[in-house]
């Protein structure tokens, strides 16, 4: 089991081991939900964005326009 502790800012670090596995770097965007309980985070990369299609009537197009803008962001993200 692995602990963290929230700050009075109600910040948490996610162990590096879990950051490692996970591809989350800085400055990666992160999904936050309730879930019967419990408090759910999930990377939003392209398996994130992937497991939505569908979900809207957008025959893909809303998928692919969030997947080109999360690239543009990390290619900015890779440039400084």
């Amino acid at each position: 089991m692995i602990t963290t502790i929230m700050t009075t800012k109600g910040q948490i670090v996610i162990p590096s081991r879990i950051r490692r596995h996970m591809n989350i770097k800085k400055g990666s965007k992160l999904y936050v939900e309730e879930e019967g309980g419990k408090i759910v985070v999930k990377p939003m990369n392209n398996e994130y964005f992937n497991n939505l299609a569908g979900v809207l009537p957008t025959k893909g197009k809303l998928t692919k326009a969030l997947v080109e803008e999360r690239t543009k962001e990390r290619d900015k993200e890779s440039r400084r």
